[in-house]
């Protein structure tokens, strides 16, 4: 239902300010034509402190997360009412609020209207309102989700030696949120019906940990209609998934293919390339380059082409140090990998950030790539800071020979 905006504000600010039924709420995206937002994203809950009642705000910059809270009924600067209306004069694209009883998204229009879609909640909810960031999570222990992916236990506790897997699921989870949000927002990513679902591949899914969390976030959370496949080149993961997608009653498919081999019925919008390992990742990106998907991630795995091919090359000067001894040169691979395949996406097109999706005390693995294709030609500079610096350590990058 489109209203004008103030109308729909008006809406979200009840909701915000209902400490009864407010489960949590999150605003991200940017209005077409106005300036970014000062905060990537923000989150909203309600939490019960020894002073009493708050509203708990917290804002994402691009590398951490500041938290305030505001009391509830209080009057003055710092009343929960005061912050929650200086958070509604913030120009974001979006805001989603989930309720005890409902799920709430209001998304500004190209024509600065607000468009609002209501879904109720089939089952409904008890508001968690302790003080702990553990509960503020898009995927619950409690999920059964997790406990047929074998991440929880039949009581909805975290298994021994899961709770990094757990962690990885819950980070992935948000970084797939935001980056669909903002690809939505700004057109780069078209709005799906019932009739013409989102297409999304998983190339290298293995066990399918993320792609079935990829699911559930974007179809029950996001409200978005899906047609989600998982591949990988194992007969014994495909059956493994399908199993798993039939406990679950969930409708997502499973291919056996290779990366290269995998033919879709048409371009997939989204891919997604976790842990795939080595040059597989470059495939995934070379495919994805090719069916111009408008969002792609990727988590590289090992980087051991790279790093081969530094071994044997001698080093520009004066940078043999870096390379010298095996720890740093295997290091230093890593990160020339991610920055060459970022720059050979930006020349094709796709606006990239390379972010780190999970602490590296969890996995040392946690390197994310997330593009969103926008069009733009190639950047001459760029084209030419990328020969140069392939040439000074005289490589060959697997993605540059796939997109040659």
């Amino acid at each position: 239902m489109t209203v004008p905006l103030a109308d729909a504000l008006a809406a979200v600010r009840a909701l915000l300010l209902d400490p009864d039924t407010l489960v949590r709420a999150v605003a991200a995206g940017r209005r077409r034509g106005d300036e970014p937002p000062p905060w990537r994203r923000i989150e909203v809950r309600v939490v019960d402190l020894k002073a009493g009642r708050h509203l708990q705000v917290t804002a994402y910059d691009a590398t951490q997360a500041h938290t305030s809270n505001h009391a509830l009924g209080a009057a003055g600067a710092e009343s929960a009412t005061a912050a929650v209306d200086r958070l509604l004069e913030l120009p974001f694209g979006n805001w989603h609020v989930d309720t005890t009883t409902q799920t709430v998204q209001l998304r500004v229009t190209k024509r600065g209207d607000g468009l609002i879609s209501r879904a109720a909640v089939a089952a409904p909810a008890s508001a968690s309102r302790a003080h702990d960031r553990d509960k503020n999570r898009l995927v619950r222990a409690a999920d059964p989700l997790l406990r047929a992916l074998g991440i929880t236990d039949g009581e909805g506790r975290v298994r021994p030696g899961r709770a990094d897997k757990y962690r990885q699921v819950e980070e992935f989870a948000r970084q797939l949120q935001t980056t669909l949000g903002d690809a939505l927002e700004a057109g780069a990513l078209r709005r799906p019906t019932a009739e013409d679902p989102l297409r999304i591949v998983d190339l290298g899914a293995g066990n399918a940990y993320l792609t079935f969390v990829a699911h559930r976030l974007l179809t029950e959370q996001m409200g978005l209609q899906i047609d989600l496949v998982g591949v990988d080149m194992k007969e014994q993961s495909r059956t493994h998934n399908l199993a798993v997608a039939a406990e679950l009653g969930v409708a997502v498919d499973f291919a056996q293919a290779s990366i290269e081999d995998y033919t879709p019925h048409l371009p997939p919008d989204v891919v997604l390339a976790l842990h795939a390992c080595d040059t597989a990742t470059d495939d995934a990106l070379a495919r994805a380059v090719d069916w111009q998907a408008a969002v792609i991630l990727a988590a590289p795995c090992c980087h051991h082409d790279l790093a081969a091919q530094l071994r044997r090359a001698e080093a520009p000067a004066p940078y043999a140090a870096l390379v010298r001894s095996g720890i740093l040169r295997e290091r230093f691979a890593d990160t020339l990998t991610d920055a060459l395949r970022a720059s050979l996406l930006r020349e094709h097109g796709y606006r990239v950030d390379v972010v780190e999706f999970v602490a590296s005390e969890h996995t040392p693995r946690n390197t994310l790539l997330r593009a969103i294709r926008t069009g733009a030609p190639a950047d001459a500079a760029l084209t030419r800071e990328y020969a140069e610096l392939v040439a000074a350590w005289g490589i060959r990058p697997r993605l540059g020979e796939l997109l040659a």
